[in-house]
């Protein structure tokens, strides 16, 4: 097999390219190893999780590290405090 030069030019894309072929070695094990007539059915299992996830950590990774400074020292979110007006204190409509 030959080699391959590779430039990674970040830790977010040697992250990836990692995620990438433990990916692929898993697919290789999972065909090796299925039973005879289940091999695509198995690797398509594998691919679909395995595939979404790496895509969810990609996308983790690169928002993660795009996010500007200010958004990574804020205040985690989550829902904001409502003071309710002296017009909002009446009584509550029944929902239909």
């Amino acid at each position: 097999m030959s080699s391959l030069n590779l430039r990674l030019t970040d830790p977010v894309e040697a992250l990836v390219v990692e995620q990438a072929l433990a990916l692929v070695r898993q697919l290789r094990q999972t065909c090796h190893s299925a039973p005879h007539g289940q091999v695509l059915a198995q690797a398509e299992l594998l691919a679909v999780a395995q595939g979404r996830e790496l895509t969810r950590l990609a996308l983790e990774a690169v928002l993660n590290d795009t996010a500007c400074p200010a958004e990574k020292k804020s205040r985690p979110s989550g829902p904001a405090p409502v003071k309710r007006s002296a017009k909002a204190k009446g009584k509550r409509r029944a929902r239909s």
